[in-house]
């Protein structure tokens, strides 16, 4: 077991803010987070956190995942100067959430599926691809999907179906997809992943932030497009968090989500 300090981190709304498909709760009310083939258990403890894994997998894998580099405190420094009453509400309420260095392969499929949808729903059409594909139970990589189980429409995609079908057999005969999209810029990245049928603005903007990791990405789906109607109908100014406007939108989102917006 490794244990580490974090005052930023809220496990509960990590996992609930929308950004990750695969954690699951425990009885005790840690966290099993698959990711990277592997799976490790985050419990709170006291002041602290235990993770079930070594330290030199904490420095290797999950120290990045966690996104340990971020000065989330600076964020919120920098949010309590600029303001905002809603937007201090919502960093206060979720102060907790950090934006997860997530595979780009696996972002890009669960935020497909994730158009028009709901997030149990979401979970549930993941999950079967998950344990369909890999003995495991891992996140599958494009080689190891069957194109074919996108006709099922017990996995409950609906339209979204021939456009996973269509990015699967693409990355199958293109492997590197996602090591051009780390390469491009934002703008250049947004473009290419919108150039595939079944991602739109929202979507594209969704794998930028928690698959390539672009926290100035924004991305807008019906929950961010209320608040921006309710609390900022002459525009919202990013320019006070230029460079991790993604982030703010995450406790933004969040804050909306739990209906206490």
């Amino acid at each position: 077991m490794y244990r580490f300090n974090c005052e930023n981190l809220d496990p509960r709304q990590i996992a609930y803010s929308g950004q990750t498909f695969r954690w699951k709760e425990t009885s005790d009310g840690g966290f099993i987070i698959p990711a990277f083939g592997r799976e490790v258990t985050l419990r709170r403890v006291k002041d602290s956190f235990e993770l079930s894994c070594d330290e030199k997998e904490w420095d290797e894998i999950w120290y990045s995942y966690f996104d340990m580099d971020t000065d989330y405190k600076k964020i919120g420094r920098i949010i309590k100067a600029s303001g905002d009453e809603y937007l201090k509400k919502a960093y206060s309420f979720g102060q907790g959430i950090r934006i997860l260095r997530q595979d780009p392969w696996e972002m890009i499929i669960c935020f497909m599926i994730s158009q028009n949808n709901n997030i149990p729903r979401i979970r549930g059409s993941v999950e079967k691809i998950c344990s369909r594909c890999t003995k495991n139970g891992a996140f599958p990589s494009a080689g190891e999907i069957d194109p074919d189980i996108f006709d099922d429409a017990t996995l409950g995609l609906g339209y979204r179906a021939p456009y996973l079908k269509e990015m699967v057999i693409y990355c199958q005969n293109n492997p590197g997809l996602t090591d051009e999209l780390k390469a491009m810029d934002s703008d250049e990245a947004m473009k290419y992943l919108m150039s595939f049928k079944g991602i739109g603005t929202k979507v594209a903007s969704c794998i930028l932030l928690f698959g390539l990791h672009r926290v100035d990405a924004f991305p807008i789906d019906t929950h961010i497009k209320k608040i921006l109607a309710a609390h900022y109908p002459d525009g919202f100014d990013r320019s006070f968090c230029e460079g991790f406007s993604g982030i703010v939108q995450q406790y933004m989102f969040y804050y909306d989500l739990t209906d206490r917006g």
